[in-house]
């Protein structure tokens, strides 16, 4: 048997060409794998040898991929499916995939393998009964991953592992322990271990740049807190944790510490805050402004809120401590159809005050819409078009209405045999075989034609150029226009079918 050289190694998969479509080429973001990071960190601390392998920033093959892990002769082979945002997690599935079966074709019968992420946990058993692996971990698994390898080292044949969150098929049936406990303390979590990625090839994305779009390298991410409070029947992201919502935060002197390192040993500017809605707790957020403040640094960080968690006030902190632009998930331009998925605490008023607001205190807003929720008709679609015509953000996300495993949506949608994606990657946003949900009223093909046009007619307008070519000047114009021209394939549009599983 081969000798093993350390305990575990934490692979991010990912093929950013099927993922995104020419987009990922030089559009789209690279982030650096977070969780890879917290994982290994955790790990390193308790005593384990680790190491990560991030295939989408170094652009290996699976094939190449699988060499490298041999190499590296792991006890343990976790992969960590995840991505730019939630939903990420279902779309690299095929990707995931692929790494995982061209290790398989050359793996020392010794080495085990686990694959973890949002996906996993929202359907561990189908995941333990489709993909090759020996393992898999349902919730947030930082009570898993110790008690698992502690079995794994000192027993090598071991065939039960009564471990929570941990899936395993004995005598070919499916077994599980429960899911993984969250952690309740997030301070017991050191800073991610950077040191274990290539953080030179990390880059942000084009619109987070708009100020300076050629220098979106070095990039880093951060997290505040974990979960949201919140229970959109289109998010998936309590399954990741225990099941409920939920929010636990990071006190504001380890938020700190995690961004001093950024900052001052890998000298990053460009920043992405990962919490699901960075602005809930104001008293939280200002004292975190403030203790950046304090340092002088000039950054250039994005975060989430929401239109119902912010005011002019904190508005005005944010900016002052370097966050320019803040992403608002207004998802719909009818009050009827965001109340259909639990998106319906503002008004229309509202939303039009906030948006300006932000504008007012200097930072660039995203806009985040979707099309095809339940209630959606051309119609009301056209509403929610309008609506980011007249609030004209820096920039505007159009997205189709996905039923991600774990969802209510994917919940009601097997209920009303609502035909769903043939492969995991029919549930990219952007890739060639995409297929939304139908809504009650029109077809999935309407709802996507839809989307890519408005995306067109949006970005392409007058009124959007010349504000950019205002705000940022010409050469983002020429960039954005640029953008347009990169075409989004559409098997469902051009009459192609769909990838089969």
């Amino acid at each position: 048997m081969d000798k093993t050289k350390i305990d575990i190694l934490f692979v991010r998969p990912g093929n950013q060409k099927k993922v995104f479509g020419d987009l990922g080429v030089d559009l789209a973001a690279i982030e650096p794998p977070i969780w890879a990071a917290l994982f290994a960190a955790f790990l390193r601390d308790k005593g384990y040898s680790v190491a990560i392998l991030d295939c989408e920033a170094e652009n290996l093959s699976p094939e190449e991929s699988a060499e490298r892990i041999a190499k590296t002769v792991p006890l343990l082979v976790a992969y960590i499916v995840t991505g730019n945002n939630l939903s990420s997690s279902v779309w690299n599935m095929l990707p995931a995939r692929e790494h995982i079966e061209a290790f398989n074709k050359i793996r020392s019968g010794h080495v085990k393998t686990l694959i973890w992420g949002l996906h996993p946990s929202s359907v561990p058993e189908r995941t333990l009964l489709e993909e090759k692996v020996d393992f898999v971990c349902e919730g947030e698994g930082f009570d898993s991953f110790p008690e698992l390898l502690n079995i794994l080292k000192n027993d090598h044949h071991a065939k039960e592992f009564a471990v929570r969150g941990i899936w395993y098929l004995k005598d070919g049936k499916p077994v599980s322990n429960g899911r993984s406990q969250v952690l309740k303390d997030l301070d017991e979590l050191p800073t991610p271990a950077w040191d274990l990625v290539p953080m030179e090839r990390y880059r942000a994305h084009n619109w987070h740049c708009f100020d300076d779009v050629d220098k979106r390298q070095p990039y880093g991410v951060i997290y505040a807190s974990l979960g949201c409070p919140f229970n959109c029947s289109f998010c998936a992201l309590k399954r990741l944790f225990d099941g409920k919502p939920g929010v636990r935060f990071r006190s504001p002197e380890k938020f700190m510490e995690d961004l001093d390192v950024l900052v001052n040993k890998y000298g990053i500017r460009n920043i992405k805050i990962l919490d699901e809605c960075f602005v809930l707790r104001k008293d939280y957020v200002e004292k975190v402004c403030d203790m950046i403040i304090s340092r002088g640094y000039d950054l250039n960080m994005w975060a989430y809120a929401r239109i119902d968690t912010v005011d002019e006030n904190i508005l005005k902190k944010l900016r002052k401590a370097g966050v320019r632009w803040i992403a608002y998930g207004i998802e719909a331009g009818s009050k009827k159809v965001r109340d259909g998925v639990s998106k319906g605490r503002f008004t229309q008023e509202d939303i039009k005050r906030v948006i300006k607001l932000t504008k007012d205190a200097g930072i660039y807003v995203v806009g985040n819409f979707m099309f095809g929720l339940p209630d959606d008709d051309l119609e009301s679609m056209k509403e929610t078009l309008d609506m980011a015509k007249e609030l004209n953000c820096e920039y505007t996300n159009f997205y189709v209405t996905m039923a991600y495993p774990g969802t209510q949506l994917h919940d009601e949608a097997i209920k009303n045999n609502v035909k769903l994606p043939e492969s995991w990657i029919g549930y990219s946003q952007y890739s060639a075989e995409c297929l939304p949900l139908s809504t009650k009223h029109i077809s999935a093909a309407d709802v996507l034609k839809f989307r890519d046009q408005a995306f067109v007619d949006f970005h392409a307008s007058e009124d959007y150029l010349s504000m950019m070519r205002n705000t940022f000047g010409l050469k983002i114009e020429t960039h954005i226009k640029g953008m347009l021209s990169k075409k989004i394939k559409r098997n469902l549009l051009s009459g192609k079918k769909g990838a089969k599983k």
